[in-house]
């Protein structure tokens, strides 16, 4: 049993795992398949751990997979005390499992957590409880024979105290979920017609997603429930997305952050992107990790370099949608795509804007060629093209 820390409640310890194995294993999916497209078919076991703050984190546990009980009082239905992440784990060509980054997404949980008035926790120990987890269902899951394919993690954090006072919750759980994800970068649903290359954006009108003071930067499920309404009228449209407007500035599309390629008016090539200055918008991993691959790559002398993709400057900044509706008008507008876990790098191909659509150059037709090739680098790294210190390996022995 761990010791207590200075403030007498014990940290979360990966050392204390305990594991119940299933005795009923569920159905693997085909991939691509329905039951993939429904997400709902979640692995064979999960990961819990429990939080009371009279001892901290208890020994942490991955059991068989099945529903969790609640008190109707639970802090988490009525306050919204509540935080998750999103990541994958890979099945590499090299026949490995990989986590990408995933100190990025455990160090972030830690600061949702903690902007809900939820506990903190050591994010090394959760990465350690992540690989425990996927060294059991990792090889049956994403098995050697389908490389190039990946599950999504959830892990999350609910208040779940019985007190109905409007306080912080004297019990949490923290619990964590895998399931086979379609990719909604390039695919469509069995029996569904192709998607067209490219996202189409609807650019919000009198809502905005997140604002200075706020917390769009924790990525807690009161940044997602409100956006749903926006995000359903903008489909019956037929957009895909919302490109999320604050008094006019560029924020984020849906629930991914925003990339445009354009030339200045004095013909410099930039890689734009909104910046993290006023905590509106996530520090999404891809986002970070896409950034700092434009920055050691993309510059003068490199050897990725091509005719068709020349170097660039990065640029985070506060600019408006007045800005990429002129460099549209002015051709200057080179190509745009969104970044994230659930849509990894997808192209955009058009954004409505006052009633217009600006239709967003896709340099071979399926895609620019930027957000081709960063594409290209981040795959090659998750499913162990190259080795790199993002992809984490996991132990399977």
């Amino acid at each position: 049993m761990s010791s207590p820390n200075a403030a007498g409640l014990h940290d979360l310890d990966a050392s204390q795992l305990r594991i119940t194995p299933t005795t009923s294993l569920r159905t693997v999916p085909e991939p691509d398949s329905a039951e993939v497209w429904g997400v709902k078919s979640c692995t064979d076991h999960m990961v819990t751990v429990t939080w009371t703050d009279d001892y901290g984190w208890h020994a942490p546990e991955i059991k068989p997979y099945g529903p969790l009980t609640l008190m109707p009082t639970a802090s988490c239905l009525h306050y919204a005390t509540q935080c998750f992440e999103g990541m994958k784990v890979y099945r590499g060509f090299d026949g490995r499992l990989r986590l990408f980054r995933p100190e990025r997404n455990c160090a972030r949980l830690v600061l949702s957590s903690t902007r809900v008035a939820l506990p903190a926790f050591d994010p090394r120990e959760l990465e350690k409880i992540l690989k425990a987890f996927l060294k059991i269902d990792g090889p049956r899951w994403l098995p050697k024979s389908r490389p190039g394919t990946f599950l999504y993690l959830r892990p999350a954090i609910i208040g779940n105290g019985e007190q109905l006072g409007v306080t912080s919750p004297s019990e949490v759980l923290l619990f964590i979920i895998a399931v086979p994800w379609p990719d909604l970068s390039t695919g469509s649903p069995p029996g569904a017609p192709p998607r067209a290359p490219g996202l189409k954006l609807l650019a919000s009108k009198t809502e905005t997603r997140a604002w200075p003071g706020g917390f769009g930067y924790a990525k807690v499920g009161a940044n997602y429930g409100p956006a749903f309404v926006s995000q359903i009228e903008g489909r019956k449209s037929g957009y895909d997305q919302i490109l999320w407007l604050l008094d006019n500035q560029v924020t984020e599309a849906g629930a991914s952050n925003f990339f445009v390629v354009w030339k200045t008016k004095e013909g410099k090539l930039e890689l734009v992107t909104a910046s993290l200055d006023s905590k509106i918008i996530l520090d999404g991993v891809t986002r970070r990790s896409v950034l700092e691959l434009a920055r050691e790559r993309l510059v003068e002398g490199s050897e990725h370099l091509t005719s068709e993709v020349k170097a660039l400057e990065v640029v985070e900044r506060t600019y408006t949608i007045f800005e990429l509706e002129e460099a549209w008008k002015e051709g200057r507008l080179v190509e745009a795509f969104v970044s994230g876990t659930a849509y990894f790098i997808t192209p955009v191909s058009a954004i409505n804007y006052r009633d217009e659509d600006l239709d967003i150059p896709m340099g071979d037709g399926t895609g620019g060629h930027y957000a081709g090739l960063l594409k290209k680098w981040l795959k090659d790294i998750m499913y162990g093209n190259v080795e790199h210190e993002w992809g984490v390996v996991v132990d399977e022995e």
